[in-house]
């Protein structure tokens, strides 16, 4: 059976080894410039190379993005930049930009994938792009999975969509919002998501002045368009959110790794496990979801109206360090006190809970309520499967 690869979001390298151990079959990753997530922690050399080598130990890929379109002076400066990534071992790049498509083919041997930025929604423009060089399209989001499989069929190359994350109201990024409302350049790595602000419509013809969110979109979620991911052929599934949290990364990560199996091993997946799939991706904070235009073109209903500051319904507490005779050393991300109910988000998504009865600091020292970047240890109460890297939450009281 095909089976597509996962591909996750890694904004720096403690959750690019993350992706990694919930399941992610690739992460993409960007460097200190050549980007559009310049807000990014993003990575240094260093942790380039560590980051690769941890990948390939585990079977998996590194695409890094050099999606910004460039300038001459930064385009000097990328054939250096590029023999770093070819030392390293990077999988391939993720480029827009036509000369640092010329660039990359001409000084290195590392393959190229064409960016969403550059909207590629036809068999015309792939083809073009395949003669060019290019191994991978990553299509724009305003592409249906039946003309994603019609594309690749008449082009024969890899196509990689979108599957989870926020959208986009412009043609795949291609916007100067930011650059009109806060001077930055969204397509050089300075989006300010202006789209998300909440405008006046001084609109001919009517006396009211009307307040509206018009070109916030919702978030995308295509889980339950899984098998026709599959069936329509697509060679890699993107998850979007390279500045999103912890909680984020392992929960989405994990239900898309968990489905991919399922249907691999059973050749379907059942409404009962969908449901429970899609149940853990409402408790993280999102906008309304929407399918865009995985099924028909996205309209009026993919607009999302409201303000943002959406919660979530869980939060999370700690990153599991270490599991040592039947006690549990982790990192503290949140606040959690005595009693409370932790959940263990595992990499094989088995849903597990346990109140802590006593929290003690590296010093032994009995705490009741941690704080977060702390190391704390507590012990297991029940016989639980836990594993080091494991995410651990809680469910907020108010949400």
């Amino acid at each position: 059976m095909f089976l597509p690869e996962l591909l996750s979001p890694a904004g720096n390298l403690e959750k690019l080894k993350l992706a990694i151990n919930y399941g992610a079959d690739a992460v993409y990753l960007g460097l200190q410039k050549f980007g559009l997530r310049s807000a990014a922690e993003n990575f240094s050399t260093d942790e380039l190379i560590e980051g690769v080598k941890y990948a390939h130990a585990k079977n998996a890929k590194v695409f890094v993005v050099l999606n910004a379109y460039l300038h001459d002076k930064e385009l000097l400066e990328l054939p250096e930049s590029l023999k770093t990534l070819e030392n390293a071992g990077v999988d391939a790049v993720i480029v827009s930009d036509l000369g640092v498509v010329k660039t990359v083919l001409e000084n290195s041997n590392i393959d190229v994938h064409l960016s969403t930025q550059a909207s590629c929604l036809n068999s015309y423009s792939a083809k073009l792009w395949k003669n060019m060089g290019v191994s991978r399209i990553v299509f724009g989001r305003e592409i249906g999975l039946d003309e994603a499989r019609k594309i690749k069929e008449k082009v024969d190359i890899e196509i990689e969509l979108f599957i989870h994350g926020s959208m986009c109201m412009a043609y795949s990024g291609n916007c100067v919002i930011s650059n009109y409302t806060q001077g930055r350049d969204s397509n050089r790595g300075g989006c300010a998501h202006s789209c998300r602000f909440q405008y006046s419509l001084d609109i001919p013809g009517k006396k009211d002045i009307t307040s509206s969110f018009f070109m916030s979109s919702k978030d995308l979620n295509g889980l339950m368009q899984l098998p026709k991911f599959i069936d329509a052929g697509v060679d890699s599934l993107k998850v979007e959110g390279r500045m999103k949290n912890h909680l984020y990364l392992s929960t989405v990560t994990g239900a898309y790794r968990a489905a991919i199996d399922e249907y691999v091993k059973n050749k379907k997946l059942s409404p009962e496990f969908l449901k429970e799939l899609d149940a853990e991706l409402r408790k993280l904070a999102h906008r309304d979801y929407t399918e865009a235009s995985l099924i028909k073109p996205a309209g009026e209903d993919s607009v999302y109206r409201d303000r943002e500051g959406a919660s979530n319904s869980h939060q999370v507490i700690g990153k599991v360090l270490e599991v040592k005779n039947q006690e549990i050393y982790f990192l503290s991300k949140n606040a959690i006190q005595t009693k409370d109910n932790i959940e263990i988000v595992n990499f094989n998504r088995i849903n597990q809970s346990f109140a802590a009865e006593n929290f003690y600091d590296i010093n032994g020292k009995l705490v009741e309520k941690t704080k977060p970047n702390r190391i704390y240890k507590t012990k297991l109460l029940n016989d639980l499967k836990i594993e080091n890297g494991n995410i651990l939450r809680k469910q907020n009281e108010v949400y």
